[in-house]
């Protein structure tokens, strides 16, 4: 059972989300938050497995919340949900451990479904704008020095591996473009957040944007 904190400053917002992932087979609501402080105090309490994070709050936004809420290594996975498709506060999220984000307007079935995969381990970005996300950022500069000795350490196929998942494929599209196992993709993809020291393939592709390994558009 996968149990989620749901925080957001609009008790109607709370309530909808409430209601349907109460209604998904294997994930359970675990309690509700107002604001990121109130959100943080709930994940100590009460080890979500998923918390659900808006990001325009009043008091302790939910950028400030997911930073400490990551720090405090409870396991807690943060998923931020966003009105907007190109924030700013988004991209600052990823950078503060969120492990991925979607729209509010997502349907029951994906909502769901990015709660299970963010429980797994895995990291998600909408579909939809993965790519025009992280190229805006990076178009507007949004960049920090790389170790380009961290660089070093990736083969030439695990380098190839980190810039297609930054381009938003899946292990499975991976696999198909490079045509290897999917197996293999997935064991490339864990060499590349070992060496790197990264948590999970948001991070990743986050740091081949940043790296500027994926250059706007590309």
């Amino acid at each position: 059972m996968i149990r989620v904190l749901i925080v957001d400053d609009q008790a109607m917002v709370r309530e909808g989300f409430s209601v349907l992932l109460g209604a998904m087979p294997g994930i359970e609501v675990a309690g509700e938050a107002e604001d990121g402080g109130t959100a943080v105090e709930k994940v100590r309490e009460l080890r979500p497995d998923v918390v659900l994070m808006d990001i325009r709050m009043p008091g302790m936004n939910g950028l400030e919340a997911t930073r400490e809420i990551v720090a405090a290594d409870t396991g807690a996975k943060v998923l931020v949900l966003t009105t907007f498709d190109l924030d700013e506060y988004v991209y600052k999220a990823l950078r503060a451990g969120a492990s991925g984000f979607l729209l509010k307007d997502a349907t029951a079935g994906q909502l769901a479904e990015g709660v299970r995969v963010v429980a797994s381990g895995e990291a998600l970005l909408a579909p939809t704008v993965t790519r025009r996300l992280l190229s805006e950022f990076s178009r507007l500069g949004a960049s920090r020095p790389v170790a380009s000795t961290s660089i070093a350490e990736l083969t030439d196929r695990e380098n190839e591996v980190l810039v297609l998942v930054a381009q938003g494929m899946s292990n499975g599209e991976i696999a198909a473009h490079l045509v290897v196992a999917e197996s293999t993709v997935k064991t490339h993809v864990g060499r590349v957040l070992t060496k790197l020291g990264l948590r999970d393939r948001t991070q990743a592709a986050v740091f081949a944007y940043e790296a500027r390994l994926v250059r706007p558009g590309g």
